[in-house]
């Protein structure tokens, strides 16, 4: 089963919330905080997901589950 998925990628001028076929940008943003959020939001909208976040140079640098996805690598610490 393929993961929902959305990556914040730079561009030329700011950075894209893409999903991993697409040929166009969900939307563009100025800041890369600006388009995690959006890409959070949109995942939240779809019933949770993987937002992966990439550095200036293009590798990724984060990724964060958005719920109710399930979190392929759960924290290990388990105190509340």
């Amino acid at each position: 089963m393929a993961r929902n998925q959305r990556h914040v990628v730079p561009t030329g001028d700011g950075w894209a919330v893409k999903a991993p076929s697409a040929k166009r940008a969900s939307s563009t943003h100025t800041t890369q905080a600006g388009a995690e959020r959006r890409a959070k939001q949109i995942l939240g909208n779809a019933g949770g997901g993987e937002a992966v976040i990439h550095g200036r140079d293009g590798r990724i640098r984060d990724s964060d589950t958005v719920p109710p996805a399930n979190d392929p690598n759960p924290p290990t610490d388990t105190k509340h």
